[in-house]
């Protein structure tokens, strides 16, 4: 495992969030091309439409968890604490994040979104507390 096998995650979390962006962009655009929404619609949208509304839930998404997995990525990184173990954890939390994107602006549907969540919340905070114990253990 080299040094920086870490960053692979990071970086395949972030083209995730561009991903949406792009998306949310598309469907937007589309809206206007159709005619059911106007440009003036998302100059401060209160109530998005629902081609567009899932995938700009899903970019806030991508701003909530996915930052403390990157904090804790850094955190893990800078302080020498990545194994294999944070090396799978991490991809466990990108792999779900996809799996959730994908089923959010897709089929949305909760029964099968909110397990893939709560799969990438559990993976992110046992990084967390993987940097906990490291950080622990190299003070004693």
């Amino acid at each position: 495992m080299t040094n920086t096998a870490l960053f692979w995650p990071m970086i395949i979390q972030a083209a995730l969030t561009f991903a949406v962006y792009i998306i949310m962009s598309r469907r937007r655009l589309e809206g206007v091309r159709r005619g059911s929404a106007k440009p003036a619609d998302y100059k401060v949208p209160t109530v998005e439409p629902e081609y567009s509304a899932t995938a700009v839930r899903n970019l806030s998404n991508q701003f909530e968890l996915p930052v403390l997995f990157f904090v804790v990525c850094l955190s893990l990184q800078m302080t020498a604490g990545v194994n294999y173990a944070v090396l799978l954890l991490a991809w466990v939390f990108v792999i779900s994040r996809l799996a959730h994107t994908i089923i959010h602006i897709g089929s949305n549907k909760l029964r099968l979104r909110r397990p893939i969540f709560i799969v990438g919340f559990l993976a992110c905070l046992l990084l967390w507390i993987w940097l906990a114990v490291h950080l622990l253990m190299a003070s004693l």
